[in-house]
């Protein structure tokens, strides 16, 4: 019944002009609020997203441009195929994925089908399980930040790139007829650019990117804040809560996911209160999974025109979310973690947190080359052995 009235385009107008109006009004009678929020996520994108976020976007653009990408690719072949029925070039976005954090791997996925260095079911398939949290912000900000333990950031890392090579085993048998034609199919020949070509343009584009993201950080958070002070989202959690007290979830629980998926940051942060410590986890588990709808809009917008499944992604990212959750909820059972946080602990989370703008880019930088410099050298080993060959 609601997908038959949501297929009308008077419906869907209807709600769009609906959802505007109440975004006005809330402008209009929160404005200070509105502004503070606006506030707090520039804040977070000068001291955050902008480090973390634009070296890294840099150093996808420059493998993929210079065709580091391809030559690692003849040499992970026989790994990539087998495990995720996807061509080798494709490890370039698995790995940047896991290292740089949402969304460099998805963007890294694009660029290398836009350059015809996998076919459109790869890039599908890849974009299922390749945008994945980094390590830094699920061991620094949910482990020790959050739960004050770094053994509680561990489980969560390690649950997390499980449920997402799983996810990619799961998606290697999408579209696995079609997959076969595409190996069968001719290679299209890729033009490598000039090392000076390929780094001016990618600072550009990486700029550009990295500006396109802050915009959606900004624009959640002030959506959050105004949901928070209209009663929207307390509404929401309530009927989303007598839905599900069955399972044992209340409405201070279903605020808490409600939160997370609209915005992981936000959610993650929402759980440092009370409640059962494993229900905590399997909810940031899944929170960190799922990737909040802010990350999917960013993700939404570098797939743009490229013809990709958006459902695709859509569904491996909910799969994702789901057994992160349950791995977490089956090893939880395995460790003990009521052992309170060292000492030591805490202050490495005060430095976490009171790190300026030009500290953290430097580090954001340093990581970001270092990692530019292992393709390049394996990149390099692999035209040695095809030399030989």
């Amino acid at each position: 019944m609601i997908s038959r009235l949501l297929a009308r385009q008077w419906v869907r107008d209807t709600i769009l002009g609906l959802a505007l109006l109440c975004a006005t009004l809330g402008l209009m009678f929160y404005p200070q609020e509105c502004m503070s929020a606006a506030k707090d996520g520039l804040t977070l994108c000068y001291n955050v997203i902008i480090p973390s976020l634009f070296p890294f976007f840099v150093l996808s653009s420059l493998v993929v441009e210079l065709g580091l990408a391809g030559y690692l690719g003849r040499a992970l072949e026989k790994v990539m195929r087998p495990l995720f029925n996807v061509s080798g070039a494709c490890a370039s976005a698995f790995a940047l994925g896991f290292i740089g954090g949402y969304p460099v791997g998805a963007k890294t996925a694009i660029s290398l089908y836009e350059k015809g260095m996998c076919s459109r079911t790869e890039a599908e398939r890849l974009l299922s399980f390749c945008n994945n949290s980094g390590p830094a912000f699920i061991l620094g900000v949910v482990g020790a930040g959050v739960f004050g333990s770094s053994k509680v950031g561990l489980l969560l890392y390690l649950a997390h790139a499980a449920a997402s090579v799983c996810v990619g085993i799961l998606f290697r048998f999408y579209k696995s007829g079609g997959s076969k034609r595409d190996r069968e199919r001719p290679a299209p020949r890729f033009q490598a650019q000039r090392f000076t070509a390929a780094f001016t343009g990618s600072i550009k584009n990486s700029f550009l990117s990295t500006l396109n993201i802050c915009a959606f950080v900004v624009f959640f958070t002030v959506v959050i804040r105004l949901l928070f002070l209209s009663g929207v989202l307390s509404g929401l959690s309530w009927v989303l809560g007598t839905l599900l007290s069955p399972l044992g979830f209340s409405q201070e629980w279903a605020e808490r996911l409600l939160t997370g998926f609209l915005e992981i940051s936000s959610g993650v942060w929402t759980l440092s209160g009370s409640g059962a410590l494993a229900g905590r986890l399997s909810m940031a588990a899944f929170m960190l999974g799922w990737a909040g709808v802010s990350v999917h809009c960013q993700v939404l917008s570098f797939i743009g025109g490229s013809g990709l499944s958006v459902q695709t992604y859509l569904v491996g990212k909910l799969l994702h979310g789901g057994l992160s959750a349950l791995f977490v909820a089956g090893l939880f059972r395995l460790f003990s973690f009521d052992a309170p946080a060292a000492a030591y602990l805490a202050d490495q989370v005060a430095s976490i947190a009171g790190l300026d703008f030009r500290t953290a880019l430097v580090i954001s930088t340093v990581s970001a080359w270092v990692v530019w410099l292992l393709f390049f050298a394996a990149a390099a080993a692999a035209i040695r052995r095809c030399r030989r060959a």
